[in-house]
């Protein structure tokens, strides 16, 4: 069995895949990948004008996806991805991250602050014209 697992291994290292798998398989056009390339995100590698995609670029580019849901910037994710390349477990990479994580939550929490104070305003809003509304009919 681990000769099965290092085989599984081996293959999984030496898998490659074209830009067309990678915007099908996270559900993107080839034109952002392109644009992550152009950033330095991605750096495929080329065989004439193909570009071919190893594990590395298909790892960095959920992080790249993730990082763009959570609402981080290009430079941010660009700082947070290059850790990916790094050795894990440096302390100034944790607590970057861990920062960048606390200073997301607060601006979401902010928002949601926010949020929930315009729906009190449109509910009020909402209620006077609804009486306003009525009054006019019972004249």
């Amino acid at each position: 069995m681990i000769d099965g697992v290092h085989n599984d291994q081996v293959a999984l290292e030496t898998q490659t895949w074209s830009i067309a798998e990678l915007a099908a398989e996270y559900d993107v056009t080839l034109r952002t990948i392109r644009f992550y390339e152009d950033r330095g995100l991605l750096n495929p590698e080329r065989r004439g004008t193909v570009r071919v995609y190893h594990p590395r670029d298909r790892v960095r580019l959920g992080l790249i996806l993730r990082g763009k849901r959570l609402g981080f910037s290009l430079d941010e994710i660009a700082t947070i991805v290059d850790m990916y390349d790094a050795e894990p477990g440096e302390e100034g990479q944790l607590v970057y991250l861990l920062n960048q994580i606390g200073t997301r939550r607060a601006e979401l929490e902010q928002r949601r602050r926010d949020i929930d104070e315009t729906l009190r305003e449109l509910a009020e809003v909402e209620h006077r014209c609804q009486t306003d509304l009525q009054a006019l009919r019972t004249r």
